[in-house]
């Protein structure tokens, strides 16, 4: 059996992050199921934002910061995009090659591209080094990045809810489930969940997250819509309860609204702990990074969607396609103004609140989505193309 260091490359954001934890976890299971965990070894090439160490650290898994910058037009940013490129190549290179020559004897070094800023320049370095690439894309619209890698793959993996690249470059694509870590697919007990976090396991909640960054124009839209009378009603009379990630900044205002709103609500500015708060979610509000997607299909939770409204391609809209089109999800769109959301958000949000039969309906159309085992999938093929001897690595 041929040992394998398989490289992990992508980070700034949870979403490039999270997916690539999940796969780790299933390759540490295929070597143990093979008889020697040690075929298995994952480290994680992650952008040097403070996000990234957090993520990864609580993860207890093995990185190093990369100094790749992301792209940037202006004249300044290119020049330091420019410059961390280079250096950014140089240090993935070093990487590779350390884990080629480790102590305990030669190693195969495969490369996952997880996308974004920081997975380019490792594929650039992967390539000169001869090592195989397989790219995995979660977005439905694949970024410049992964237009740029799947050129460059042995191999692509795309979310179903993703598009596959065309280009007469690209190689070979496959479609996968979406990929979730164990701690979110694990089945919890809700109650169980809801205590844990501070809540009453008797009564319902609402969870609100714009992903691991948050999202101030979401924020203010349910803040907004709990002060009103038309939110303050159910969410108090209903009993509802709320648990918001507000992003790094926010958390004090959402505590201050929602205690003068007489809403009950745990709000934290980050947790690393999302397998606990979407079991204790009934429904949620959230943005659709292929990220809160795929734990939407795999939690089964009702949910409405607001996808970021500052990106042309609109690709956050089109990753909630196949849950929204299924009937498992609501799709609004961000107006940014809390008044604007609130004239056009609002009564979605409040059907999801109000309409038992709706949400019943929007859980048993999630389970009918299938289970999302993408990880267990791009595993698998990572293994193989570390098995096979004349992929190079």
């Amino acid at each position: 059996m041929q040992r394998c260091t398989f490289i992990f490359a992508g980070g700034g954001t949870g979403g490039h992050l999270y997916p690539g934890l999940a796969i780790a976890q299933e390759l540490e299971e295929l070597a143990a199921a093979a008889g020697d965990r040690d075929a298995a070894r994952c480290v994680f090439v992650c952008s040097n934002r403070p996000l990234d160490a957090r993520i990864l650290g609580a993860a207890g898994v093995e990185y190093v910061a990369s100094p790749a910058r992301p792209l940037s037009m202006r004249p300044l940013g290119l020049l330091r995009f420019a410059a961390g490129w280079g250096a950014a190549v140089r240090h993935a290179r070093r990487t590779i090659a350390h884990e080629r020559s480790g102590t305990e004897g030669a190693r195969r070094v495969v490369v996952a591209a997880m996308g974004g800023f920081v997975a380019a320049p490792a594929v650039q370095a992967a390539g000169v080094e001869r090592a195989p690439i397989l790219m995995v894309n979660l977005d439905a619209a694949p970024g410049k990045a992964n237009l740029w890698i799947a050129q460059r793959a042995l191999r692509s993996a795309g979310c179903m809810t993703a598009a596959p690249v065309t280009h007469r470059r690209a190689q070979a694509w496959e479609s996968i489930p979406p990929i979730v870590r164990r701690e979110v697919l694990e089945v919890r007990d809700a109650a169980a969940c809801k205590s844990v976090l501070g809540l009453d396991p008797a009564r319902p909640v609402l969870m609100v997250t714009g992903g691991s960054q948050g999202a101030r124009s979401l924020n203010e839209f349910v803040q907004s819509f709990a002060a009103t009378p038309d939110g303050r009603g159910p969410l108090t009379a209903g009993c509802w309860q709320v648990l918001h990630q507000t992003g790094p900044a926010g958390d004090d205002a959402a505590r201050a609204t929602y205690a003068a709103a007489g809403v009950d609500a745990v709000v934290q500015p980050f947790t690393t702990d999302m397998g606990t708060w979407w079991g204790a979610a009934d429904v949620a509000v959230a943005r659709s990074g292929a990220g809160n997607v795929a734990e939407v299909w795999a939690t089964r939770t009702p949910t409405l969607f607001l996808p970021y409204p500052f990106h042309k391609d609109e690709h956050q809209r089109h990753n909630a396609r196949t849950v929204v089109e299924a009937g498992g999800a609501m799709l609004g769109r961000d107006r940014i103004d809390p008044a604007a959301n609130i004239r056009e958000n609002g009564p979605m949000l409040l059907r999801l609140l109000t309409d038992t039969a709706f949400r019943r309906e929007m859980r048993g159309r999630l389970a009918g989505l299938g289970p999302a085992d993408g990880a267990t999938r791009v595993a698998q093929r990572l293994w193989e193309v570390g098995q096979t001897r004349d992929n190079g690595g």
